[in-house]
């Protein structure tokens, strides 16, 4: 192994969690559960990934055990996966392959908010959970989605209520507790992308003049109580991970602060909360998040909360996704020693592959080897390979 990348392969604890080495597989939604219920086949996917030596796992969504929480977000299928009802036999077999294999994985809690479709879902008549009822811009932003998409999207639907807010936040901490149940190793909060946690927090999405609005330190209400309801359910011995970002499907341009006084805003009331780990979603990981400093999203969370923090955005390719510069497919690209530095620095403390360790299972043994990383093959985005 490269002396340099020692840094990455050093084995981390969080409370009860220790990780062999910083490779995390990244969230990615893969859609193969029909019905809610996960199949062995996402297992045997998560499964590879481990026997590729990367230390942790985080699913892919999971909706929580609300009716308003999963639907088509965009064009693809549902099939999102639950944890609850018949899906807690499948993700116990899910778990306890990982485990076998010496792995580590945790559950990432789902709700899509204004990011789910109208009319779709298992629950197709019940109209979307958003806070103010709108999706947000439409028009001259930079998205995710093109015109077509964001008009079915444009439909404003009625807000949210003070005690379907709370029944949501009730969900989360039952969703987590079945997580439990279930031998995952931890919990993530999936409060990036525009989905329920980061509508609360966005100000072009949550226009609510009652508790669960106001300014930054108000809006983090919202995913402060979702933290305080899984702590609840899980007790003290799982970490509880956040996912964050600042730019949104409607708006890829859009920041939810723009200074680190405003990120602190943010983030503070979910460090106080209970969060263990924020993993910070960025286009590209070696890029300063604020003028005046290196640091980059996740090595402000940690710095501003005292807390963990988990990087990532294009770990292993030549660039992020959304780049307005780039077209066609990125290339292999070898960025760990850039990577491996800002870890010793102790910016951050895990990292997130995601395209990366779609193209290459054992993405971290390639890593650790010093091996050339694999050609990249669009199609594999949408396989379950």
């Amino acid at each position: 192994m490269n002396a340099t990348l020692t840094s990455l392969f050093e084995p981390l604890h969080i409370r009860d969690l220790t990780v062999a080495n910083r490779f995390v597989m990244s969230p990615m939604n893969r859609n193969f559960a029909p019905g809610g219920i996960p199949s062995i086949e996402i297992g045997q996917y998560y499964r590879r990934r481990v026997d590729g030596e990367t230390a942790l796992i985080v699913t892919g969504g999971i909706g929580i055990d609300h009716p308003t929480a999963i639907g088509v977000a965009g064009e693809r299928d549902c099939n999102v996966p639950e944890l609850h009802g018949a899906a807690i036999d499948g993700w116990r077999k899910i778990v306890d392959l990982v485990h076998a294999g010496g792995g580590k994985i945790i559950a990432q809690l789902w709700h899509q908010g204004p990011m789910r479709l109208p009319g779709t879902g298992y629950h197709p008549d019940v109209p979307p959970g958003r806070p103010s009822g709108v999706w947000g811009p439409t028009t001259g932003r930079r998205s995710s989605f093109d015109e077509a998409t964001r008009a079915r999207f444009a439909e404003e639907t009625r807000p949210l209520t003070d005690a379907e807010i709370i029944e949501i936040v009730e969900a989360y901490g039952r969703s987590a507790g079945n997580a439990a149940a279930v031998r995952f190793d931890g919990i993530e909060i999936h409060g990036s992308h525009g989905y329920l946690p980061d509508a609360f927090f966005w100000e072009e999405t949550n226009l609510r003049t009652d508790r669960w609005g106001g300014g930054r330190r108000e809006r983090s209400r919202f995913g402060a109580e979702v933290v305080r309801s899984v702590r609840r359910a899980v007790g003290e011995r799982l970490p509880i991970f956040f996912r964050f970002g600042q730019s949104k499907p409607q708006d890829l341009d859009a920041k939810l602060a723009r200074t680190p006084a405003e990120l602190e805003e943010v983030l503070g009331p979910l460090a106080d909360a209970g969060v263990d780990v924020f993993d910070a979603q960025q286009f590209v990981f070696d890029l300063p998040e604020f003028p005046g400093s290196d640091l980059n999203l996740a090595g402000w969370a940690k710095k501003l909360t005292s807390r963990l923090s988990m990087t990532g955005g294009a770990v292993g390719l030549s660039r992020g996704m959304s780049d307005p510069n780039a077209s066609g497919p990125p290339a292999p690209f070898n960025n760990l020693d850039a990577l491996a530095q800002r870890l010793e620095r102790g910016e951050f403390d895990l990292v997130a592959v995601g395209r990366s360790l779609l193209q290459d299972a054992a993405f971290a043994r390639t890593a650790r080897l010093g091996l050339p990383f694999a050609d990249y093959d669009p199609s594999k985005l949408r396989a379950l390979s």
